[in-house]
């Protein structure tokens, strides 16, 4: 089977290997003669597929002890309201860093429930760039932190863990999650949707500290807070056993690589050597502050926007999709998760000079 390389921002491209798995195992897992979709949640056979998936990303992170791991439905945009239900622990306000897109959603949802205080924007500069952290106003009696590592859209991108002292950090980080090694003792809560380097959408994964879980606001909905998910293993409600069986997949597929270190490794080699390709080029621009790129999300534009189309049309027919960008920014975006071989980005460098070439 010849397969495009597929650079969607997400639902994003899976390893070949682990489609090829659950393919073999989608009638008959492991010799029980049920698919994983057949199966009951609470059966021995599921709970182990739950144990393990847990287990390994555990180990791929090392996560600590002290913080419990969720497996949830309701999308990475669902945390938006959920954190400020969970952590506002009778506080009225809390600090939230705006660098694009996905950072004003949160602001918007996190506004509904408490106070949202602006502690840095990079409104200002178009989103190209990251606000130095001694710039930002940080309120110490603010329920939480909250920023977005990288913003899918924009391909902006922290190098940095900012420093929030005793107030809870909380990151959005969907489209980052084990790309890269992560010391999660930094965080309070970390979020994130799973469909660029986890699995398939309709799941999210969330690591939250224990000390932030038991307090949630009045009225917070059931399935909405945290410790009553946690307590009942992410299962107090039918979870999304194909999603999290997938993940599963997937977790499994990175130990076999190396684990993070090695996909750091491999993710930093394709994004820098598909920046090269834009900035030795007068034809292609990424508009990104180069300390501020994103290895996983990177926009770039014509130099003749009126070529975007026939752009777009040769890399489909070049096996190179989903490149055209988001419709609030335009131009192209190519994302390069963790299943995104290195020889894909060698096909878009490869037409992208071809290209060049011939419009000129």
């Amino acid at each position: 089977m010849n397969r495009p390389f597929n650079f969607s921002a997400g639902p994003a491209t899976l390893p070949l290997p682990v489609l090829e798995r659950a393919q073999a195992e989608l009638v008959d897992w492991n010799g029980s003669g049920m698919s994983v979709m057949e199966m009951s949640h609470r059966g021995k056979e599921f709970t182990s597929i739950a144990e393990k998936a847990e287990a390994d990303l555990r180990s791929l992170l090392s996560i600590p002890d002290n913080y419990r791991v969720l497996f949830l439905q309701g999308g990475a945009s669902s945390q938006f309201a959920m954190v400020p239900m969970n952590l506002h622990r009778g506080r009225p306000s809390a600090d939230y860093v705006n660098t694009g897109v996905w950072s004003k959603k949160a602001i918007g949802e996190g506004a509904r429930f408490l106070d949202v205080s602006i502690a840095a924007s990079a409104e200002a500069n178009g989103f190209t760039d990251i606000p130095a952290q001694d710039s930002w106003t940080l309120n110490a009696d603010a329920a939480y932190v909250h920023y977005t590592p990288n913003e899918t859209i924009g391909g902006v991108e922290f190098g940095w863990i900012p420093d929030t002292g005793d107030v809870p950090l909380v990151a959005d980080m969907s489209s980052t999650i084990l790309s890269r090694p992560l010391d999660v003792s930094r965080f309070g809560l970390i979020y994130a949707g799973a469909q660029k380097n986890v699995g398939p959408s309709g799941l999210t994964l969330v690591f939250v500290r224990d000390d932030l879980m038991g307090d949630a606001a009045p009225r917070t909905p059931t399935q909405f807070d945290y410790k009553v998910l946690s307590d009942h293993g992410s299962m107090a409600n039918t979870p999304p056993t194909l999603a999290w069986y997938l993940a599963g997949l997937v977790f499994d597929w990175l130990l076999a690589q190396g684990g993070v270190t090695a996909m750091a490794e491999i993710n930093q080699r394709k994004a820098d050597k598909l920046y090269a390709a834009i900035d030795a080029s007068d034809f292609y621009a990424n508009p990104v502050a180069k300390d501020a790129r994103s290895w996983m999300n990177i926009p770039f534009t014509l130099a003749d926007a009126e070529r975007d189309t026939e752009f777009l049309s040769g890399a489909a027919e070049a096996g190179l999709f989903s490149l055209k960008g988001h419709r609030s920014v335009g131009g192209m975006r190519a994302s390069i998760y963790n299943a995104m071989p290195e020889s894909g980005v060698d096909a878009l460098i490869q037409y992208m000079s071809e290209f060049e070439r011939d419009k000129a």
